[in-house]
């Protein structure tokens, strides 16, 4: 079959979950494409609202705070219009036989486009955080893949058709598979600032990991360049990392993450059974990303002021009870979920139209 992914690269969340299921979707014999639908529609207008949006969550995480909230509930109707043109001119072009979409208004586009045209192009929706907030729900959108069940059950009060909605995890690359993890009792704390290596900024913060008992820790500094040429080579127990896509194999000899609760990185650490140490976020889908993972038993919480980071990061790494338990935790979490799931769904919606087949 023919699988259309769109994406957008508002953060690389989006666009990495459009990469697993990529590879999810190749793996089951199926052609599937990633197309950003920004860039294909709004050519000269894309490259500046992916400048001004990492801008606005970097320094005006407030703002999007209350926009976030004030749209929890509203499905924004008019999201996706100036998409419209571009997307009816790529799915002439492409001729899929089921849509997939990893942002909510990539979806919103695409249920538009089935309303207006009319066009039963068969839509699935995947969830990149957990989150039931409306912006994911539209009309006309055949399937949703969802991170876990009280996300089904939050779609579900808002109106969505129960028998359309999956648990099945957000989907993250079979490269991100359960370690056997160093037994000589050293350590190994890996940090992820994000894409853009958002990190603390005093060396007092690197001298103090630096001098952890048996510590060794790896610092992924993303795409920022200052950052790496700052640490790099500077402490006897620091590695810094530049900017990677071998993210699963510094996941696979930790013994505890400390990173923000970004939905893919969270995902990508359960499939890893990483423990982790979540920065207290700002961002609301991240606190929500952070407040599942904490009731699930599978991480903690790490404020961001200096002192007390480093305290939970000492408490966190050498309590060998605490991190047995996250890693059963995600044991747990990893046996209700379908890695599969997306390749059943495209194949009942290309053969039946319907997720009820």
């Amino acid at each position: 079959m023919n699988i259309l992914i769109l994406t957008g690269k508002f953060g690389m969340g989006h666009l990495s979950a459009a990469r697993a299921l990529q590879e999810q979707l190749g793996q089951d014999g199926h052609r599937a494409d990633i197309i950003d639908l920004f860039e294909y529609a709004l050519p000269e207008r894309a490259s500046a609202m992916y400048w001004w949006f990492n801008v606005l969550v970097t320094y005006g995480g407030v703002f999007y705070n209350i926009y976030h909230d004030l749209t929890a509930n509203d499905s924004g109707e008019d999201r996706g219009d100036d998409l419209l043109g571009g997307l009816d001119q790529l799915l002439d072009e492409y001729q899929p036989d089921v849509v997939v979409s990893t942002h909510p208004i990539c979806s919103a586009a695409m249920a538009k486009y089935k309303e207006e045209g009319p066009s039963d192009i068969p839509l699935v929706t995947c969830v990149t955080d957990v989150t039931c907030h409306s912006e994911w729900l539209h009309p006309g959108t055949d399937c949703y893949l969802v991170a876990e069940e009280s996300v089904r059950q939050g779609f579900i009060a808002k109106g969505a058709d129960p028998d359309t909605i999956v648990v099945s995890g957000i989907p993250v690359s079979g490269r991100f598979r359960p370690a056997h993890r160093d037994s000589s009792g050293r350590r190994e704390l890996l940090i992820m600032g994000g894409g853009l290596g958002l990190m603390p900024r005093r060396d007092s913060f690197y001298q103090a990991l630096n001098a952890l008992p048996g510590v060794h820790t790896t610092i992924l500094t993303g795409r920022n360049d200052k950052l790496f040429q700052r640490l790099n080579g500077k402490y006897e127990n620091i590695e810094a990392v530049p900017f990677t896509t071998e993210v699963e194999k510094y996941m696979a000899r930790a013994s505890l993450m400390l990173s923000k609760p970004g939905g893919i990185t969270c995902f990508e650490a359960i499939a890893a059974r990483l423990p982790i140490l979540a920065w207290q976020p700002f961002l609301k889908q991240e606190q929500e990303n952070a407040n599942f993972l904490v009731r699930r038993g599978m991480a903690r919480i790490a404020a961001k002021e200096e002192s007390a980071c480093l305290g939970a990061i000492r408490e966190t790494i050498y309590d060998d009870e605490a991190l047995s338990g996250m890693e059963r935790a995600m044991d747990d979490m990893a046996a209700d979920l379908s890695r599969t799931a997306a390749c059943a769904v495209v194949r009942a919606l290309a053969a039946e139209g319907s997720v009820r087949a």
